[in-house]
């Protein structure tokens, strides 16, 4: 790795430790509020109300969707066959779909996958192979194109680091190059708006977050935006992503150029089952430890991010 990925491991660890330091604190804290509540009577709580809310569906239907490190391009089809009310008449040509492993790499990983490539390119989806998340800019098949949304669910650098810390950071790492790789291939507009929202704190940050599970729109002719999905339960969220995104660390070598600031848009829980037909797998694929699927249990979280002006 040269001098900027050397300059942004530097940066990350640095963030990192002050990251964990604060956690522990807020741990700390946490613990001790405890103890004091539990030599308090506990009160008695209402069952909470059933949902009526309907899960957010981020897309429209005249959006332009890149797609990226599809695996066996199942979230793909998703959009196009049994797709959400909502996307019932999005144009297959709206979406390109990619993924990093090269096509015959796909094939072998993914049992599936050519068949659904097959189908997703007579319906007229665009789907590339061999493409790199972290050199989406210098990509020849995506320079110079924008898009309204682009969309990484599950990422993953597929390392298999056994060191939790080590782990945490090459994932990390991944999601800063794919964040300023992106930033050229974003349409350009004005900040998006989510209609009818309201902002909620989230814990450990300085500002305000729309959180919400409820379908809100967003502004329609606005900036391009992304969409980052993990499960919200740790590992993952130790990557600490919207931080990274809203406060990049600053690169340790001056010839190295910093990364985009983003704005969050919002975040919220990502149904599985709205996406028909669709099922997250893991980057080693199907043939080296069982079904190769993984993400079972505890809630899935979107993060949508904009440029910052």
């Amino acid at each position: 790795m040269g001098k900027a990925g050397k300059s942004l491991k530097s940066a990350l660890q640095s963030q990192q430790s002050r990251q964990k330091h604060k956690e522990q604190i807020t741990k700390a804290a946490r613990l001790s509020e405890q103890k004091t509540k539990s030599t308090k009577q506990p009160k008695k709580r209402k069952a909470p109300a059933p949902s009526t809310s309907r899960p957010t569906i981020p897309f429209s239907a005249t959006d332009t969707i890149l797609l990226i490190g599809e695996g066996n391009f199942s979230f793909a089809r998703a959009l196009i066959q049994d797709a959400p009310l909502a996307l019932t008449h999005i144009p297959p040509g709206n979406i390109t779909a990619t993924a990093y492993d090269s096509e015959e790499e796909c094939y072998s990983k993914y049992l599936d996958a050519r068949e659904i490539v097959a189908l997703l390119r007579e319906r007229g989806v665009e789907v590339h192979f061999g493409v790199d998340a972290s050199k989406l800019d210098k990509t020849a098949l995506l320079k110079g194109r924008r898009w309204d949304r682009l969309c990484w669910n599950f990422p993953h650098a597929g390392k298999s680091i056994t060191d939790q810390d080590r782990n945490i950071l090459s994932n990390q790492v991944l999601i800063m190059n794919f964040l300023r790789a992106a930033a050229s291939l974003l349409k350009i507009g004005p900040i998006p708006s989510v209609t009818g929202s309201k902002k909620k704190k989230r814990a450990n940050d300085e500002e305000d977050v729309e959180e919400t599970d409820e379908d809100k729109s967003v502004d329609t002719g606005a900036r391009g935006t992304i969409l980052i999905t993990l499960r919200n339960v740790p590992p993952y969220t130790l990557w600490d992503i919207p931080r990274l995104a809203k406060h990049p660390p600053l690169p340790t070598s001056g010839s190295t150029p910093p990364n985009p600031a983003y704005i969050i848009v919002r975040s919220f829980a990502f149904h599985r089952d709205v996406w028909k037909g669709y099922e997250h797998r893991m980057t080693k694929g199907e043939r080296a430890h069982g079904t190769g699927k993984t993400g079972e249990g505890g809630e899935d979280r979107t993060w949508e991010f904009c440029l910052r002006d």
